[in-house]
């Protein structure tokens, strides 16, 4: 458990870090453009790397020392923000960049994401499986808090370079962090040469999960309901930004505030989940926690007024780290570490072309379909237009409302599934036993 702590202090750090540079590339694209569509490509961007990685991931994840992918992941993170540094202190920076720069990032850092998944079921014991998770929702929960406030604040006074060094700073701290540790390995790690397998095992690898997945038809029951969500989810996270920032008339401290109150009550959730541990039924508790967040992102788009934004981010910063943890726990418990990398990379590799597609969409349709659609005048404006207005961002907020309600409907609907239902009684966790550490 120290050496998971150290290294979740590293990977907080360069979270941080992170969030701070997307928070202020978002700032920048927008005043450049004024559009959704930029912003939500380069969120597109991010993502569909990983679905190239997640093909190959999963079974070099399997064979190679987590400690050394770990620092791979962070390194390249670095050099691409030293690349975004000299480009723009050198006025070269355009558009085109950030999107090649995140597409490296995201190739790297699904590597990275599956070997430090596994971690957490070979360091903590089983029972706290839920706790470990929601602690990786700590992180997320205390870099949304700091990583807006923090970045706005240096965007305003020193600039979006000041931003870019500091997030140079937090890498260096989570490669010491990595460094100075030892990583515990699965037996499958340990026990295989470390090489990529011939094409023809390399190809049977590569099918495993899906193989693994049809086998066990309540995994892959929990995972299509958690495909749907996630859809419908990111295709709202792609206009989150512009939508707040047209809204409030182009003020970057309120969307810094509202992604900050997000951040306090994802970062209150994870220390209840982490101090509480959860209940036995957690399949539920992922529906029920998907519906309340939904119904928090519903609200943020009904109603136009800041301090209704900031109530509703910190209520869906709250309940999102719910189903996360939850959903996570049921995968760790009922996978075996020793193939853990590959049925896990089969899951990413659904997740990013479910999460590309969504966020490819989210931007253009909100500017062609939904904003044109809530211009003053059209018939939908005159139905629709005394609850979402009919100025800047109004298209974006139905856009967010209806599909926040269907997601919504799709948690009612889960409890009526046998299938999931049932999940804990047809699947028995499994039991872990021997596991050696290597260097």
């Amino acid at each position: 458990m120290i050496t998971f702590f150290i290294i979740w202090l590293g990977q907080l750090a360069s979270l941080i870090g992170s969030e701070m540079t997307n928070f202020a590339v978002t700032i920048w694209a927008w005043e450049i453009t004024e559009q959704a569509t930029p912003l939500s490509l380069l969120l597109f961007f991010s993502q569909t790397p990983k679905i190239i990685a997640a093909l190959f991931a999963g079974v070099i994840v399997d064979r190679f020392d987590r400690k050394h992918l770990l620092l791979i992941g962070d390194a390249v993170a670095g050099l691409s923000t030293i690349v975004i540094l000299l480009l723009f202190l050198t006025n070269n920076l355009q558009i085109w960049h950030l999107y090649l720069t995140s597409a490296i990032n995201g190739l790297f850092s699904q590597i990275q994401t599956l070997a430090f998944l596994p971690l957490i079921s070979l360091m903590v014991p089983k029972k706290h499986y839920t706790r470990a998770s929601a602690m990786n929702g700590v992180q997320e929960g205390i870099a949304y808090t700091i990583a807006p406030m923090s970045a706005g604040f240096i965007y305003a006074y020193i600039g979006f370079s000041g931003v870019l060094v500091v997030d140079l700073i937090t890498f260096i701290i989570a490669i010491g962090t990595i460094i100075g540790v030892t990583i515990p390995q699965s037996s499958g790690v340990v026990n295989k040469t470390k090489k990529l397998p011939n094409w023809e095992t390399f190809l049977t690898e590569l099918t495993f999960g899906f193989n693994y997945l049809k086998q066990r038809p309540s995994l892959l029951a929990i995972l299509c309901v958690f495909l749907a969500h996630l859809f419908i989810l990111n295709i709202n996270v792609a206009i989150l930004s512009p939508m707040v920032l047209a809204r409030s008339g182009t003020q970057e401290e309120i969307l810094g505030t509202v992604m900050m109150t997000f951040g306090i009550g994802n970062m209150l959730s994870a220390v209840f989940m982490t101090v509480w541990g959860g209940t036995k039924n957690r399949v539920n508790n992922v529906l029920l926690g998907r519906g309340l967040q939904l119904s928090s992102l519903m609200m943020l788009g009904l109603f136009p007024y800041p301090i209704v934004w900031m109530i509703s981010a910190f209520s869906g910063g709250f309940f999102a780290l719910f189903p996360g943890s939850y959903y996570q726990s049921i995968w760790l418990s009922k996978v075996e570490t020793s193939v853990q990398g590959k049925v896990f990379a089969t899951r990413s590799l659904l997740n990013q072309i479910v999460l590309t597609l969504a966020l490819v969409i989210g931007g253009p349709m909100a500017d062609y379909i939904f904003e044109p659609a809530m211009k003053q005048g059209t018939i939908l404006a005159n139905l629709l237009g005394g609850i979402f207005g009919t100025g800047n961002g109004a298209g974006m907020a139905l856009q967010c409302a209806l599909l926040s309600a269907i997601g919504m409907l799709l948690c009612l609907l889960g409890y009526r599934l046998p299938l999931l239902q049932n999940l804990e009684k047809n699947l028995p966790d499994c039991d872990y036993n021997s596991l050696e550490k290597v260097p």
